[in-house]
């Protein structure tokens, strides 16, 4: 007699559940519509000042008549971007640019790193609270009020700082002539924007784990020891970024300050394409497609400085902006 089995039946497959998404435009436009309301300022803004002027580019290959306007101008290709490439002021220029714009960037950049760490040290959190408070205030003071606070303390007749030193038997100097005006142009500039640049690296220290620097402590590292291997590394990726979008913005310089601070003296050295285009469309006999072909060869050029920098920023440091 032999015994029979009967076969097992398995359960039949469930068909696979699309889940469908928990929340739904409307439904999160109804619980966040403050967010969205935010949103709106920043959008017309970017509508009106940034996306609706790019229709003007038009001017930098037309040959722009006001009477015409810009769609009845003709066109005339390359031509301006041309003349400029091709002008004898276009070296002087771009290296003047250049070179005010590196200085800049190799004497400000690290600055504020060093002060977010040094202020991160600080354990009296009134002392903390009062250098932050000037190292933030000059970011407030308008370009104009700090132009004329530069001339008054280092006017050659009558400033201050040489008042001082005529005081000690020196011979005045003309900090805005063409030998001293990209050092008295970036340490003002860093005197201006040190403070308020490094709030950025106090926000990336604040989220350092306090128990990285007490086991460090009990493993006998010093305070420079724990800054180098702790919290110098938690401001590294911000760093990086923040690097990415300065040489983005390596040919805008400070068209205003530079443009106030500017004299006979030291045009030869404080002559950028900013100002340059500025001279070019309005102070002189109006040329307007001279000028724009001159403000699209400096976003092109910058958007190529900006993709290369995140280019060698991602091979090197293993980091990037995109």
């Amino acid at each position: 007699m032999t015994a029979t089995t009967t076969p097992t039946t398995r359960p039949a497959a469930e068909p696979e559940r699309t889940e469908k998404p928990k929340t739904k435009l409307s439904l999160r436009l109804r619980r966040s519509w403050q967010l969205y309301v935010l949103l709106i300022p920043p959008t017309i803004y970017a509508l009106i000042f940034l996306w609706w002027p790019l229709y003007g580019l038009q001017m930098a290959f037309k040959n722009f008549s006001v009477v015409k306007g810009i769609e009845g101008s003709p066109w005339v290709g390359f031509k301006y971007i041309e003349q400029f490439v091709t002008s004898y002021q276009f070296w002087p220029i771009l290296s003047n640019t250049l070179i005010l714009n590196f200085y800049q960037l190799i004497a400000l950049f690290p600055l504020p790193v060093i002060l977010a760490l040094l202020v991160n040290t600080v354990r009296s959190v009134k002392y903390q609270r009062v250098v932050q408070m000037i190292t933030y205030a000059p970011h407030f003071i308008s370009t104009v009020v700090v132009v004329g606070i530069i001339i008054m303390l280092f006017d050659p007749s009558g400033g201050v700082i040489n008042q001082a030193i005529a005081t000690f038997g020196g011979q005045p100097v003309d900090f805005l002539s063409s030998g001293a005006f990209r050092h008295t142009y970036v340490w003002s500039d860093a005197w201006q924007t040190l403070g308020f640049s490094a709030i950025i690296y106090l926000a990336a220290l604040t989220g350092v784990d306090p128990q990285l620097h007490e086991a460090a402590k009990v493993d006998g590292a010093n305070l420079l020891r724990r800054i180098w291997h702790i919290d110098l590394p938690a401001v590294v990726p911000v760093m990086i970024t923040l690097l990415i979008l300065n040489m983005g913005n390596m040919l805008n310089t400070g068209f205003e300050k530079v443009l106030l601070m500017q004299n006979p003296l030291n045009q030869s050295v404080s002559e950028v394409i900013d100002t340059y285009s500025y001279r070019i469309g309005f102070a002189t006999i109006p040329q307007f497609s001279y000028a724009t072909a001159i403000g699209l060869f400096k976003s092109v050029i910058g958007v190529i400085l900006l993709v290369v920098a995140n280019w060698l920023a991602r091979r090197v440091a293993k980091q990037s902006l995109f």
